[in-house]
């Protein structure tokens, strides 16, 4: 298995590579934002806001074949980075009460910040590529991506926590 990933990486143009990867990454923000706009239409739960980092964690399976392994001064990095965005994502998430359930209030900036972390994570990826190796590249923007799902993730369950209390208090 190894040996194919690495000819993957070998055989295939990285302009083709990133390419490729910043596609299924922006159908991805697609894909968050859509059900981002679900969930908040559903009552939220503590397991639906803890369960995406648990299911994100099985990528840090990457990190088991060699063109992924990242440096570690670029983990530092790269986790840093996602924890400085992951405040843009904590600010805009809010709960709110509604008939005794607990609702994701939905964000228009989430949009936005999402769209915005799509171009970033582009020029970041033109910019870095020429520098950086394809796959590593891949493994810090992994690493960026649960640096900032993470506290995100964290600070909302937290919020709900309190939120859930308050409810309970009132009932």
């Amino acid at each position: 298995m190894n040996e194919f990933i690495n000819r993957i990486f070998t055989e295939i143009p990285a302009p083709v590579l990133i390419i490729a990867s910043t596609v299924i990454f922006a159908m991805a923000g697609l894909g968050a934002v859509i059900m981002r706009s679900r969930a908040s239409k559903q009552p939220a739960s503590a397991k639906k806001i803890i369960l995406p980092p648990i299911m994100m964690s099985t990528g840090a399976l990457m990190f088991l074949f060699e063109p992924f392994r990242v440096a570690w001064p670029h983990v530092f990095e790269a986790l840093a980075i996602g924890i400085l965005f992951s405040f843009l994502l904590i600010r805009t998430s809010r709960f709110e009460e509604s008939g005794g359930e607990i609702y994701l209030k939905p964000s228009k900036a989430f949009i936005f910040i999402l769209a915005g972390l799509l171009i970033l994570r582009v020029a970041g990826k033109l910019i870095l590529s020429s520098t950086i190796d394809v796959g590593e590249l891949a493994g810090m923007f992994f690493l960026l991506a649960f640096g900032m799902i993470v506290p995100w993730r964290i600070a909302m369950y937290l919020q709900y926590k309190k939120l859930q209390s308050r409810i309970g208090a009132a009932a």
